[in-house]
């Protein structure tokens, strides 16, 4: 997809109708999924069904060969980010999640999961930078205005 079409999706995103929203956020997550092709999208696939099925040594070696073989490949990164956020462990969850966004700077979900690490890491200013950062792109998303209240609230 170029890039023109990329930016009418994540304009697109920012209208005030949310079938139109919604329509976009499912076009841009299949185009990060599918970056790489057939072969990206399978071991993506796989990684997940080992997760799902409790393995998770073995969905995070089919997505570190991944990312091995495609550094590039942001979607990879964040599949791994979200493994490591759900095992707990934040810090590197975070480290991916920083690496999507410099790879994808417009990948709102990876802001997003890296505010959650942040949040989960006590550091809820950065928290607040990470939701915001998601909300530049995606400002209806009312789940990260609320995260950032939150936050916010912790501060306090």
């Amino acid at each position: 997809m170029d890039k023109s079409s990329i930016k009418r999706l994540l304009e697109a995103l920012k209208n005030a109708d949310e079938l139109i929203r919604n329509k976009a956020t499912t076009e841009l997550w299949r185009i990060w999924f599918e970056q790489k092709g057939v072969a990206g999208l399978e071991a993506i696939r796989r990684s997940e069904n080992w997760r799902q099925f409790g393995e998770v040594a073995k969905a995070e070696a089919v997505l570190n060969e991944l990312i091995e073989d495609l550094p590039d490949f942001a979607e990879a990164w964040n599949r791994r980010a979200v493994l490591y956020y759900t095992l707990g462990q934040y810090k590197k969850a975070a480290k991916d999640c920083e690496m999507v966004v410099k790879i994808n700077p417009f990948h709102f979900g990876a802001f997003h999961g890296l505010g959650l690490c942040y949040a989960a890491l006590g550091e809820y200013r950065e928290a607040i930078k990470a939701f915001q950062n998601a909300l530049e792109i995606q400002p209806y998303a009312i789940e990260n205005q609320r995260l950032i209240l939150e936050c916010t609230a912790k501060l306090s």
